[in-house]
């Protein structure tokens, strides 16, 4: 049992090595000189902290805007993602309404559609709107996350249904109940909700690549992309814009993980 146990930690271990090297190369080349990024033999350290490789980034591309865009973008979507699913999730743990159980699966199986073969059809659709190249594109058509939903549904699922029905006899309407009931208690669920659809959002790169096509409404990812067409030999400047664009969702996830962790456990519970 032993023996089988250091087996799986060396695995996981020399697993996780390999997939944080490409991080740390990153990090470090980010504050290299320009000559030490392919020196021979090659220095995995930086001889001296250089800062400048992001003021340089920053004045070869308006990485300003972009962090507004993505920053914008991200916490529309998370807010509204949150609130639709708590509302559709509450609906479907706790209403009975005639082909609820149809409709759900129906949600369910569209998240089997890839997206990329909807792009077309929403990229139509967004046109005739007028939408296109605007924040609406951006924000709407993500609005509702059906994972989201899924998790809301299970969590409510695994509460007593007696609780329920003693905030009823109290006097709560369901909005009362969602608010001052269920949020303090599920706000492990609500964080990884948001946590799923800020890192989504965060990252998106073909929705926005598509839909877009002003610099000035570029979110980070693609004006990353752009940036990097444009430098694919300067290495330094790369990877200090790729920092400056990994770095928020890291410390967001570090301070939530926490909840994050707990309240996919407790989605689990039933």
């Amino acid at each position: 049992m032993k023996i089988r146990r250091t087996f799986i930690y060396t695995a996981l271990i020399a697993g996780a090595f390999i997939m944080v090297i490409p991080f740390l190369w990153m990090v470090v080349t980010a504050f290299k000189l320009p000559e030490e990024v392919l020196a021979m033999p090659p220095k995995f350290l930086p001889s001296k902290i250089n800062f400048k490789n992001f003021s340089d980034a920053f004045s070869a591309a308006p990485f300003g805007a972009y962090f507004f865009n993505s920053l914008f973008v991200t916490v529309l979507t998370t807010l509204l993602q949150v609130a639709t699913s708590a509302l559709a999730g509450y609906a479907f743990a706790r209403f009975d309404f005639k082909g609820k159980r149809i409709i759900f699966l129906i949600f369910l199986g569209t998240m089997m559609i890839p997206v990329e073969v909807t792009l077309i059809p929403n990229y139509i659709i967004l046109k005739n709107l007028g939408w296109l190249d605007t924040y609406f594109a951006l924000i709407i058509p993500w609005a509702v996350n059906v994972f989201g939903i899924f998790l809301m549904r299970q969590f409510f699922l695994s509460l007593p249904k007696e609780l329920f029905e003693q905030a009823q006899i109290d006097g709560c309407s369901h909005w009362q109940i969602l608010w001052k009931i269920l949020f303090p208690v599920a706000k492990p669920v609500f964080i990884s909700v948001g946590l799923f659809s800020l890192i989504g959002s965060w990252n998106s790169f073909l929705w926005p690549l598509i839909m877009t096509n002003s610099e000035n409404m570029r979110t980070l990812p693609v004006g990353l992309a752009y940036f990097t067409f444009e430098f694919a030999t300067r290495y330094h400047l790369m990877m200090a814009a790729a920092l400056f664009a990994t770095l928020p969702v890291i410390i967001v996830y570090f301070f939530a993980q926490k909840y994050f962790v707990e309240g996919i456990a407790t989605t689990g519970m039933k």
